[in-house]
């Protein structure tokens, strides 16, 4: 995959911070912000939620994929994006949730993917 820049992520809403995550390695291929956040740690950690979801689908025979996956904290919203273009790829990305407009952030990432480069 060519070199990925997640700069333009930092115009979003509340953005604190973002990561472009291999889920077979756990490895972050990109990051940007931070806030305090270790995205290698966030990385490898999300890494699991992603594979954990994945078995539980494949067990209830869902035959379906992922979309998104929400956490909620108290101040914090941690989004999960499975790309469609590459399944083993995913964006993590935490906004501020006193700032954010979740709709729009959801929106902005499907968004970012569609403009992705993967030549």
């Amino acid at each position: 995959m060519a070199k990925v820049t997640l700069d333009s992520l930092t115009s979003m809403d509340g953005f604190v911070a973002a990561a472009l995550i291999d889920s077979d390695s756990g490895l972050a291929l990109a990051t940007q912000g931070g806030g305090g956040i270790d995205l290698e740690l966030a990385a490898a950690g999300n890494t699991e939620v992603v594979r954990a979801k994945r078995r539980v689908a494949n067990a209830l025979n869902l035959d379906d994929t992922i979309v998104d996956i929400l956490i909620t904290l108290g101040k914090q919203y941690h989004l999960i994006r499975p790309l469609e273009k590459n399944e083993n790829i995913f964006l993590y990305v935490v906004l501020d949730r006193n700032k954010a407009n979740l709709a729009m952030a959801r929106h902005e990432l499907k968004s970012f993917e569609n403009n992705l480069d993967f030549s």
